[in-house]
């Protein structure tokens, strides 16, 4: 990866305990990781690995599987040994599917262990866990918390939900485990918010951070990209989600912008491209989605302006390392600040320019 533009330095880390997910060490102050779900049958293995492999292809770096029945574990056996990244099992109430996903290859757990049995059964699954060197998330959400707590606190409140995942916690501690990783979801922004700022007073455990059930995909980004946004300011996250109603593999491109916007983590392009208006005399949207679309696939970092006018849109292509600003029936085309060709004609025209160049600094970023 190529160096990157100078940017503001990114929020100031939360200190926390560091855990080791497959290749990972998670939190400690190591690099923010994406995650995100498959929302595939797993016990349909061929199906469930392919869309592992999108995923990864789009940035993902862990991937959750629901593990649902003995069938669906027994299929991690031949899941796990051909993903490019590291799988989580999602376990509710049945110990005995956390112990055979740990023995199929799967690299942490996600159970709550308060709600899976007796204490014999956490034992079980603490003893599987050590032995496979798993860590556990506890992974509590406004609908999962125990009704004494709910009673308590008046509902599924942020101090309900902290309180419910350091009793889990607890039922770990108690067994000498501490490989152990908190998420607090809500679908409101605000108690997600408030929950997991808590949690950080209370606790030095590494966080996974989400808005869970957040929606479709506009909404959802939003709602994400805001609950995140804000915890991450504040230092709190060690991995992340973002849970949209979509195929996953959406979830990424808005994943990595968030940490792109904070300057935290960055990859691929990012394109700055003006909101057009009574000014613009280019079909700057057509353009800027094409450009976009075609560096959809490049993982490498640089920026890249599309502009639609004369106003500001020169001094943002000199910024970029590739950059466009049009006006009327003509575009001018820079490279680091310096002029490198001139366009004209209509968007057709504008486009095929525009990407004759693209290609060529593409192509020498690649050899270079």
């Amino acid at each position: 990866m190529h160096a990157e533009h100078a940017v503001h330095a990114a929020p100031a880390r939360r200190a926390t305990r560091a855990i080791r997910l497959g290749p990972f060490l998670i939190g400690g102050g190591n690099p923010i990781r994406v995650q995100s779900m498959c929302n595939t049958d797993t016990r349909d293995a061929e199906a469930t690995l392919a869309q592992i492999e999108r995923l990864a292809a789009a940035g993902c770096e862990i991937v959750r599987l629901a593990v649902i029945d003995e069938e669906a574990a027994r299929a991690v056996a031949r899941i796990a040994p051909k993903s490019p990244v590291p799988l989580v099992a999602d376990i509710h109430f049945d110990h005995r599917l956390a112990v055979m996903a740990a023995e199929a290859g799967i690299k942490a757990l996600r159970i709550n262990p308060g709600n899976i049995g007796g204490a014999d059964k956490v034992d079980a699954v603490v003893a599987a866990a050590k032995d496979h060197g798993l860590p556990i998330r506890i992974g509590v959400n406004s609908g999962s918390v125990e009704k004494p707590l709910l009673a308590r606190f008046g509902g599924p409140t942020p101090e309900a939900m902290v309180e419910s995942a350091l009793g889990h916690v607890a039922l770990l501690e108690k067994r000498g485990f501490d490989q152990i990783k908190i998420s607090l979801k809500s679908s409101s922004v605000t108690d997600t918010i408030a929950a997991y700022r808590l949690m950080a007073r209370r606790a030095d455990w590494p966080l996974h951070i989400g808005v869970t059930e957040a929606g479709t995909l506009l909404r959802g980004s939003v709602k994400s990209a805001v609950g995140l946004g804000v915890l991450l300011a504040d230092g709190i996250g060690d991995t992340l989600r973002v849970s949209l109603t979509h195929d996953p593999v959406a979830e990424m491109a808005v994943a990595w912008e968030i940490l792109r916007s904070l300057s935290i983590r960055a990859r691929g392009p990012e394109i700055v491209s003006c909101p057009t208006c009574g000014r613009t005399e280019i079909e700057l949207i057509a353009l800027a989605g094409a450009v976009e679309e075609r560096l959809r696939s490049v993982n490498d970092v640089f920026k890249v302006a599309v502009m639609g006018c004369v106003v500001n849109g020169p001094g943002e292509a000199r910024e970029a390392d590739i950059g466009i600003a049009g006006g009327r029936d003509k575009a001018v085309i820079f490279r680091k600040g310096e002029i490198v060709g001139t366009v004209r004609g209509g968007f057709e025209e504008l486009l095929a320019g525009f990407m004759v160049e693209l290609e060529k600094f593409l192509t020498e970023r690649k050899n270079s």
